[in-house]
């Protein structure tokens, strides 16, 4: 499953350069796996009734272009490698209205026990789900 996010970009995430500060395309990656979360049904609320959650243990990303206060960004996210208790995310941002790439970066996911904050399997549903996209 292929998930979209359209964000505006805004004044209080642009540098002294005049564009966007790279630590902020970390946070529009983690919205738009929340985005996927949402949409594969798996909510915040449904992991912690599980006592589950997750945590990223490895993001590389590459900065292609820059963007400024006004854009309107696309990231698109989906899974494309799976595993017992992670997966990997591509997640890919691009401008909107011109469809240039932005970034592009591949996020490990690892699920855990909220007790323990050891890993733990993906729930099946959501690995079933992982592993047909």
């Amino acid at each position: 499953m292929k998930t979209t996010l359209e964000i505006p970009v805004r004044s209080t995430e642009i540098d002294f350069l005049g564009h966007v500060n790279n630590t902020k395309y970390l946070d529009y990656m983690q919205w738009g796996r929340e985005e996927w979360y949402m949409q594969a049904g798996m909510t915040f609320d449904k992991m912690l009734e599980q006592n589950i959650g997750t945590v990223i243990a490895n993001v590389n990303i590459d900065y292609l272009n820059a963007c400024y206060m006004g854009d309107i960004l696309v990231i698109e996210t989906e899974p494309v490698k799976v595993g017992n208790t992670s997966f990997t995310m591509r997640q890919d941002i691009l401008k909107k209205d011109s469809g240039q790439e932005v970034s592009k970066a591949k996020v490990t996911v690892v699920f855990i026990d909220m007790d323990t904050e050891k890993s733990t399997p993906i729930p099946a549903e959501l690995k079933d789900l992982l592993n047909n996209s």
